[in-house]
């Protein structure tokens, strides 16, 4: 895959957010970070995901007076793994297509701010490209690695399948791992993982189609020989990376001190943008989607219905990008994308505290089988997946029967409901975030989306 400088800059999507930080009153000030202590910080999204996954961290990192132009997200073109990485695949990736777009994203942040050496982050699959860019030559570039939930010794380890990237046995993670210690000189390494409720640290395989047959790993996978390793209690896959302790510990490792706080500063303005990217195939990528619609419209917290008409609509260009828009802290907001070829998704969101450039897009798949619903509504959660009984989820007041019990693996939940229900609010709850969505007809092509923050 070639990436071009162009491609760093609007399909890696290295986000300078908007200037500025406000608050509420002394109480809500940022706090001043030291000048030049801590390094740029790039973050690093793992299979499948995009740079939107980091808006909290990024929002708690702002709120611990670390500038906003030294905080930066990838976007990777295509964020799907190659089923075996030497064989091209239609819109994946190879681990080397994944070196190769993370390496042109770190020039270009030490360009931009004129560090020599910048801190890196990243989650699940993130964490294989930047173990791979720093194990290629690349440690003087880098000052910190802190790698999330990463399977670094695979997620299974089989003699078959020895192409693909998470087999522990296969040449690119036994390349990553060899010798005495299985880290790089030079740069300082944490590890975080969960206390056996990642679902790809798990020792057996039903998580990965083979129930009953050893994986060959632990939850102890994502620890690596040399690296600060730390355990951070039954957090799931994704909470490695985006649960407020996540937060503090990488804070923490790459300040060298403590956050002065863990909650996310609010400001009296927020301005939002982001990316419509596409689904080529049913394939998830980070392709922008050109001549999208996004309106995006304040509703009732209560009830999901319209206050007034758009605050707010724009259709994207060739970049996939739209906005800004620009809001107030304590709105609930639907946001309407259309794009030709896809489903017409209402997106329902919790207020958002903070500007962010990442509020990236992507219509929902159509629901199979929709034709026997009047109307489908989906909860989503892109920072984490549901647990019970950890969690409280219910959706339209009920427990959803599609999220399974124990190591939490969903992060959807699908609800359809009958033609009678179209126009209804929906409620969507998940622990103490609850947001009101709208059941839209399912026979306009149209689905409805609440999409969690926490």
């Amino acid at each position: 895959m070639k990436v071009s400088r162009r491609n760093v800059l609007q399909g890696a999507a290295l986000l300078p957010l908007a200037a500025g930080t406000f608050g509420f009153g002394a109480a809500a000030q940022t706090i001043a970070a030291p000048a030049g202590d801590i390094p740029p910080i790039l973050f690093v999204h793992g299979n499948g995901d995009h740079a939107a996954l980091w808006m909290t961290t990024l929002w708690r990192m702002e709120s611990n007076g670390i500038p906003q132009d030294r905080l930066f997200a990838i976007n990777f073109t295509d964020p799907l793994a190659r089923t075996d990485d030497t064989v091209a695949q239609a819109n994946r990736s190879s681990t080397e297509d994944q070196r190769r777009e993370l390496g042109d994203a770190i020039k270009e942040l030490k360009r931009r701010t004129g560090a020599s050496r910048v801190a890196l982050v990243g989650n699940s699959r993130g964490g294989n490209s930047i173990r791979s860019y720093i194990k290629n030559g690349a440690a003087a570039d880098v000052s910190h690695a802190v790698l999330c939930g990463v399977p670094n010794h695979g997620v299974y380890d089989w003699d078959d399948g020895l192409g693909g990237e998470f087999n522990g046995r296969g040449p690119f993670l036994r390349g990553l791992n060899e010798g005495e210690s299985e880290v790089t000189p030079g740069t300082a390494f944490l590890t975080l993982r969960s206390d056996g409720m990642d679902k790809f640290a798990q020792p057996d395989g039903r998580f990965v189609g083979k129930p009953g047959t050893p994986t060959g790993i632990t939850s102890d996978g994502p620890a690596l020989k040399g690296a600060t390793n730390l355990v951070l209690g039954s957090v799931d896959h994704r909470e490695t990376a985006f649960h407020p302790r996540a937060f503090r510990d990488i804070y923490k490792f790459i300040a060298g001190r403590e956050p002065e706080r863990i909650a996310i500063t609010p400001e009296p303005e927020v301005r939002l943008s982001g990316l419509v990217t596409g689904t080529p195939g049913g394939v998830q990528t980070n392709r922008p989607v050109a001549g999208a619609s996004v309106e995006m419209y304040r509703v009732a917290p209560d009830t999901g219905e319209r206050i007034g008409g758009a605050v707010h609509a724009s259709q994207t260009g060739a970049d996939g990008r739209w906005g800004p828009a620009q809001v107030d802290p304590s709105w609930y907001l639907e946001m309407v994308l259309t794009a030709a070829g896809s489903t017409t998704t209402h997106f329902y969101r919790s207020p958002f505290s903070r500007s962010s450039d990442v509020v990236h897009l992507r219509a929902a798949r159509a629901v199979a089988p929709a034709e026997a619903a009047g109307a489908v509504v989906i909860m989503s959660r892109p920072r984490g997946y549901f647990g019970l009984p950890r969690d409280v989820v219910l959706l339209d007041g009920k427990e959803p029967a599609d999220v399974k019990s124990g190591v939490p693996t969903d992060s959807i939940t699908t609800l359809r409901l009958p033609a009678a229900a179209a126009g209804r609010p929906v409620v969507a709850m998940f622990n103490q975030e609850r947001i009101v969505a709208r059941a839209w007809p399912a026979s306009e092509n149209r689905i409805s989306l609440a999409e969690l923050t926490t």
